[in-house]
């Protein structure tokens, strides 16, 4: 298990295959991956094998990292960093379990991925997407210190907002 950030509240790692449960738990929440484009994974073993093919932190030296609860050991989403090679940007995400949202979980993991990526990895910007509707996450960005770039197609069916943040 590689630490990577510590907060006040939580901890980061990076995120291995003995989280495919909760992994695979977290995606089951339709309001979880209500705003992502992606879909549930079909059982445990399909986010095991997600998980053992994850190759960001190889190529990268970054990614999205395993959020952990301090005070409870408890695994309560992820939040990190991915570069797009084709766009030449990172981008910042996050998921929690529904239970733990609106209890500042990503606000705080998030700030310490800003401010790692610009202290640590020497990011010049970094962007945040959301779908227009998600407004949740899009105070997040905001409360972060992104600010509002751009609209864009999310997928056919769905309008998306981009925010940045630079150095």
């Amino acid at each position: 298990m590689k630490e990577i950030l510590k907060t006040e509240r939580l901890l980061l790692r990076e995120l291995n295959p003995d989280d495919a449960e909760n992994f695979y738990k977290l995606n089951l929440n339709p309001n979880v991956i209500k705003y992502t484009g992606n879909s549930a994974f079909k059982d445990i073993d399909e986010a095991k094998e997600f998980l053992e093919n994850y190759q960001d932190y190889k190529i990268n030296g970054f990614g999205r990292w395993a959020v952990i609860e301090k005070s409870n050991n408890e695994f309560l989403g992820w939040c990190g960093l991915k570069y797009d090679k084709i766009l030449d940007e990172t981008d910042i995400g996050f998921r929690f379990f529904e239970e733990h949202w609106n209890k500042g979980f990503a606000t705080e993991s998030a700030k310490a991925c800003i401010d790692f990526g610009f202290e640590n990895l020497n990011l010049k910007s970094i962007v945040g997407r959301a779908m227009k509707e998600n407004i949740a996450s899009i105070k997040v960005l905001e409360k972060i210190g992104l600010k509002f770039e751009r609209e864009f197609d999310f997928d056919k069916n769905n309008k998306g907002v981009i925010y940045k943040i630079e150095k």
